[in-house]
């Protein structure tokens, strides 16, 4: 496939102040971004200027406790569906680029989901994506009336018929079932209405939506699970994957495996995009770069870091181990990301990192392959990725907002036009369009 007929992909994740543990300390920051509509609607027009597929926004349903937590910038920020809602509907905000938000399959109900966003893939004329996801937060059962979390095998298997009902129901109408005729008096075709009337081991839907089919007929359906239940989900319903991955070897691994498993559920290998996360510092020289990425690690306090570990290693509490200890021995937890606890578990032992250095070596990409260097030197090692079996595109991470998504834009994206890996203009105005993924047809037709 020539690169005429095959670019790559790339979401630009929007996390409040920038990626970085430590963003909203520096002068660059506004502090206040995680409620500043100003700011996300100058990031979505520097994105959707760029060219880039799609705004990502994550999301957890829990804030930060504990003794450092007020030092942590985490615990203020706009719903999710209702901050990309007005970025879509907002006069003069954007057009096209698309708009993909988190909502949990654990602490939702599915007919809340699907016509939150079948309604928001109407106010955005097809542009919405939904990153399905199973909670890694444990503190969330408790905002829910729970004790505890839920098991890993039983959040699988809840997203399963969650995504099942969820798509039921955006089918609850064929595509032209709203006649509303005025002369005859009819509003929709009944024939043309369906009930799903589900009734499985979690949920019990009759149906239909009170919304029409959306624009996409569903829309995307994004995920990040990487653990081997996260994978098979991904097979079976994704379109788009977010994952983490430490190295080209480690991505093309995953990569080759993922594509692999679409056979048995019918799909082929271009139904869906992998499109892993990177983190990025650019600068003008490579020591410019490095002395950006410096600043924001000065500003990282080593009890911040470990707290940070401490959550994306399955919510542990290691404030009462010493800093300059290696990491301890811990269970493979239940209710976080088994595949990030995997991941950081082999880069501390991999090096020999203390609590201290594995906290301050997550704080920018916490996990996810770091580039720092040159738009030259960025693009080079992203062709690579895409070129060689490792990436259909990526999701870019950037230390601060908004002045980080600012550099990727003007910077890598027109060396990655320049040499014909990335669009100059967007092939269609939805989301499936500019990705390349076909509408589904409804499962009652």
């Amino acid at each position: 496939m020539s690169r005429s007929t095959r670019q790559l992909k790339l979401g630009a994740f929007l996390m409040a102040t920038g990626h970085h543990v430590a963003a909203w300390r520096h002068p660059d920051v506004p502090a206040q971004a995680g409620l500043d509509f100003a700011v996300y609607k100058e990031l979505a027009q520097i994105a959707e200027a760029a060219r880039f597929d799609a705004l990502f926004v994550a999301d957890s349903l829990a804030a930060p406790t504990g003794p450092i937590a007020s030092r942590m910038a985490r615990s203020d920020y706009f719903e999710p569906l209702t901050l990309l809602a007005a970025l879509a509907a907002v006069a003069a905000v954007t057009e096209r680029i698309g708009l993909i938000a988190t909502s949990t399959t654990s602490y939702n109900v599915p007919y809340h989901v699907a016509r939150k966003f079948a309604s928001l893939d109407h106010l955005s004329g097809g542009r919405a994506g939904w990153n399905l996801v199973t909670s890694d937060n444990a503190a969330e059962a408790r905002n829910f009336g729970r004790e505890e979390h839920f098991g890993h095998a039983e959040r699988y298997r809840r997203a399963r018929e969650f995504h099942r009902v969820v798509t039921g129901l955006w089918d609850s109408w064929e595509d032209d079932a709203f006649v509303r005729d005025k002369a005859s008096g009819e509003y929709f075709d009944p024939d043309k209405q369906h009930l799903l009337d589900h009734r499985g081991e979690f949920f019990q839907v009759k149906g239909p939506l009170n919304v029409a089919r959306p624009p996409q007929g569903y829309p995307v359906i994004v995920q990040a699970g990487s653990s081997e239940s996260g994978r098979e989900l991904a097979a079976q319903t994704a379109e788009v994957v977010f994952t983490a991955q430490p190295s080209m070897a480690a991505a093309q691994a995953f990569y080759a495996d993922l594509k692999g498993r679409l056979k048995q559920y019918d799909r082929s290998t271009q139904s869906l995009k992998i499109m892993p996360g990177v983190f990025v510092v650019v600068g003008d020289s490579e020591s410019q770069a490095r002395e950006k990425f410096e600043a924001f690690q000065d500003l990282v306090e080593p009890e911040v870091g470990v707290a940070l570990l401490g959550r994306m290693l399955g919510n542990f509490d290691l404030s009462g181990y010493p800093l300059d200890a290696p990491l301890p021995a811990l269970p493979l937890t239940e209710s976080g990301q088994q595949s990030r606890q995997q991941l950081l578990t082999e880069l501390a032992g991999k090096d020999n990192l203390t609590l201290a250095q594995l906290g301050r070596r997550i704080a920018g990409g916490r996990g996810h392959y770091s580039l720092i260097g040159t738009p030259g030197q960025i693009a080079d090692e992203l062709q690579a990725w895409f070129e060689e079996g490792a990436a259909d595109g990526f999701n870019v991470l950037v230390p601060h907002l908004p002045g980080g998504l600012r550099d990727f834009a003007g910077g890598v994206i027109p060396e990655l036009q320049r040499r014909g890996l990335f669009r100059t203009e967007y092939e269609g105005r939805t989301l499936r369009e500019n990705l390349g993924l076909a509408r589904p047809k409804n499962q009652f037709v």
